[in-house]
């Protein structure tokens, strides 16, 4: 009887372990693109940050201009970067998967940021991803391109 009791617990084993596995497997590589994605909107968000402190220095208009270097996907997953806004006024940079759009990350930006009405988000496929900053009298707008 010990047998039969040993053999069905083996068996059950062998089929219930995978899906264990693949359980933890899953969320172990969803945490590690949830790190590169913030890391990706740290680095815009710093870069925009960046180009609004040379902006901001001179009295004159201006238009910056940065290429970004990111990488083309994210373990074989396209992304979204997109300025996050309320109203006209930026609040964060957003990375985002494009086929699972809850997997994301931000990273605030500096308060005082306009955000350009025509271009919010950018998708980063085998292109180059360029940050730009205007400054004038008014203020100083952010925005996104893909080149």
């Amino acid at each position: 009887m010990s047998h039969l009791i040993c053999t069905s617990a083996l068996i059950t084993l062998i089929f219930v372990m995978p899906f264990y596995y693949f359980y933890i497997i899953d969320n172990v590589n969803v945490e590690m693109m949830k790190r590169e994605l913030k890391e990706v909107a740290d680095y815009v968000s710093n870069s925009l940050g960046n180009l609004y402190y040379l902006a901001n220095s001179t009295d004159s208009e201006v238009v910056l201009r940065k290429n970004l270097d990111l990488p083309s996907n994210i373990r074989d997953s396209v992304y979204y970067v997109e300025v996050v806004h309320l109203n006209d006024s930026t609040q964060s940079i957003r990375a985002r998967l494009k086929d699972n759009s809850g997997i994301y990350a931000d990273s605030w930006l500096l308060p005082g940021l306009e955000a350009y009405q025509e271009n919010w988000s950018v998708e980063s496929s085998e292109r180059i991803v360029v940050a730009e900053c205007f400054s004038n009298s008014t203020g100083v707008w952010v925005w996104l391109t893909g080149g």
